[in-house]
């Protein structure tokens, strides 16, 4: 791992060494990861993104690297772990917490919410607006696959089954990322057991 200045590039080969992803596999994807250094141009971490994102694709099936990139999730600690856990320590229903959750802008956006079929939608921004982009790699330009969100959607999911107390399925609805910034970056949790 000692290879890769890059935090994002380590983060990513390892979390594709615990799902047990093969070496040689790993390695396509990380290709040129080495060359990638600890503070890359916005350009070139789009770039070098844009293209394990595209070999991720190719070479894993959806549930490995929704996996792979959902334990790459940053931002777990801190203030949004604390904002976290005080909802599930001061609201005792679902309702209670998702209420909460949805006034806890700084750790999940601009939504929550409770569908009628039992799901939580998170969203980060409002819908209907002229142009989203990116928070996490604000430089790209052009759409990058939908698989590159599951570490923000790893974040969310994170907090929220810690906000919630139930353990959560999630899928990446739509992002600024995958849709050239047509699309706001939104996410569907199904609770698991109870």
């Amino acid at each position: 791992m000692s290879e890769y200045e890059n935090g994002r590039v380590r983060m990513l080969a390892r979390s594709l060494a615990k799902q047990g992803v093969s070496d040689e596999i790993a390695a396509q994807i990380l290709e040129s990861g080495e060359k990638l250094g600890r503070r890359p141009t916005p350009e070139g971490q789009v770039a070098w993104m844009s293209e394990a994102m595209h070999r991720m694709d190719a070479l894993l099936d959806a549930p490995t690297r929704h996996t792979v990139r959902e334990r790459c999730a940053c931002c777990l600690g801190g203030k949004r772990l604390q904002v976290s856990r005080g909802i599930a320590k001061d609201h005792a229903t679902l309702e209670e917490r998702i209420r909460a959750a949805n006034e806890a802008r700084f750790v999940f956006g601009h939504s929550v919410r409770l569908t009628e079929d039992g799901e939580v939608q998170v969203s980060f921004f409002p819908e209907g607006q002229p142009h989203y982009r990116c928070v996490c790699l604000p430089a790209a330009k052009e759409p990058i696959s939908i698989t590159y969100c599951y570490c923000c959607g790893g974040h969310v999911k994170h907090h929220l089954q810690i906000a919630l107390g139930r353990k959560l399925e999630m899928t990446v609805r739509s992002s600024a990322l995958a849709s050239g910034g047509t699309e706001p970056c939104a996410f569907t949790f199904r609770m698991v057991g109870r």
